[in-house]
């Protein structure tokens, strides 16, 4: 069952401007529905997944409505931040956007200088289901090393004894896969501040660059250039939660 919102507050929300800025858009004939110019501001509307097809805005497609998942591919030199200085993964999406509420928000983060597959979304249950321990949605990395594997690694991340540097409580099983001396994939199941970096150091080595490249069952798009994004589609999500490839 679809909410229904009044269409100033809708467009409100979603960034187009104030309330009074979206009456004045239809005032001038601007927003149209189904091909015709909607008569009033506050007529109420369905939000369903076909609304940014049937709706134009100053003749423009409407934006997604609320309830938003999105991949993107984050470059290095990008922050996961609302408020930290310097280039921002929000800044790589359509300005209109940061007016958006609910908010955007990147479910979880990857350090500024961690490049990979990166999900947004509007949908705070969506958010925290991800995110939850109990899904159990593991985070695959290729790490580049500074030194090569010395061939105990993988028994130690797998142990469920590993524990990082300050810390007391151990790590959960992390599988190693070498992909030659100084590269690996790690796929981990929590999301501790800078954990595949610390794991490493705890086994004597230094990650000199990091990459994600798969979260739960989805791998990041070949196709999705670094700073690109794009809208997911519901099967997209569902593979979110699905056992990663073989």
């Amino acid at each position: 069952m679809s909410s229904t919102f009044r269409l100033d507050r809708l467009l409100a929300n979603m960034g187009y401007g104030s309330r009074r800025e979206i009456q004045a858009l239809v005032r001038a004939g601007e927003i149209e529905l189904d091909g015709a110019p909607v008569a009033t501001a506050d007529m109420r509307l369905a939000v369903t997944p076909d609304l940014a097809e049937r709706m134009r805005v100053m003749g423009a497609r409407l934006d997604p409505p609320p309830g938003l998942a999105l991949m993107l591919h984050k470059p290095l030199g990008v922050t996961c931040s609302h408020k930290e200085s310097g280039p921002l993964v929000y800044d790589l999406l359509p300005t209109r956007w940061r007016g958006r509420e609910p908010a955007i928000s990147t479910v979880g983060r990857l350090d500024k200088d961690t490049s990979g597959l990166l999900l947004l979304t509007d949908d705070g249950a969506l958010l925290h289901r991800i995110i939850s321990p109990r899904q159990h949605v593991a985070k695959r990395y290729l790490a580049t090393l500074a030194r090569p594997l010395e061939g105990h690694e993988a028994a130690r991340f797998a142990s469920g004894e590993l524990r990082l540097e300050g810390e007391d409580k151990p790590l959960a099983p992390a599988v190693l896969e070498p992909l030659s001396p100084t590269s690996a994939y790690l796929t981990v199941g929590e999301g501790r501040y800078h954990q595949v970096r610390r794991m490493f150091a705890a086994v004597g080595n230094h990650v000199e660059a990091l990459h994600r490249d798969r979260i739960g069952g989805l791998d990041l798009p070949a196709d999705l250039a670094p700073g690109a994004w794009r809208l997911m589609t519901p099967a997209e999500i569902a593979t979110v939660f699905a056992a990663a490839p073989k």
